[in-house]
C-alpha cells in the first residue's frame, strides 16, 4: 500500500514516474518501508477490505534524506487518499491523527514536502504547517505541536 501511496504522491499532477521507478529509485523507495524499531508510525485509512487512505511519519536518516528532511528527530510525513474519495475530509482526518500521534509522543515537530500548486498545501497550511526559512523553493513545510 505505501508503493500505491507513494506514486499516487509522486504522480499527484499527471503520471511522471511508474511503479518501477518507486521500487528501483532508493528516493523514492524509503517512503514504501514504515520501520517501528527507527520510530516511525501512522495510520490506515479503509472502507471494508479497502484502504483508501493512509498517512505515515518516517525518521529517515541524513545519509538516505527524504524530501522533507530537516533533522534526524523529525519525522517527515507523507499523506495519501485515493483519487475517489479526496475532497470528504480523509485528508484532514488522517493528517490530524498524526500530529495527535505525534504530540502523544513527545515528537518535536514534523515536516513535509509539498510542491507549490498541489492542492494538499492548502490542508498543511490550514493545519499548522508552515514553510521553513530557506527551504521555500523546496516545498519543505513543518509543524511543531
Amino acid at each position: 500500500m505505501l508503493a500505491t501511496a507513494t506514486l499516487g504522491n509522486l504522480n499527484w499532477c499527471r503520471e511522471r514516474f511508474s511503479a518501477t521507478d518507486v521500487r528501483t529509485r532508493p528516493e523514492f523507495s524509503h517512503y514504501t518501508v514504515v520501520d517501528p524499531q527507527r520510530g516511525d508510525f501512522g495510520w490506515v485509512a479503509d472502507a471494508g477490505k479497502d484502504a483508501i487512505g493512509v498517512v505515515w511519519a518516517q525518521y529517515l536518516p541524513p545519509d538516505d534524506p527524504g524530501y522533507g528532511f530537516l533533522a534526524e528527530d523529525t519525522p517527515e510525513v507523507s499523506l495519501w487518499v485515493r483519487e475517489d474519495r479526496r475532497g470528504r475530509g480523509m485528508g484532514r482526518a488522517l493528517l490530524r491523527r498524526v500530529q495527535d500521534d505525534a504530540r502523544a509522543r513527545g515528537v518535536p515537530r514534523l515536516s513535509l514536502s509539498v510542491e507549490a500548486n498541489n492542492h494538499a498545501r492548502k490542508l498543511y497550511l490550514v493545519e499548522g504547517f508552515v514553510d521553513v526559512p530557506g527551504r521555500e523553493t523546496d516545498g519543505v513545510m513543518a509543524w511543531s505541536p
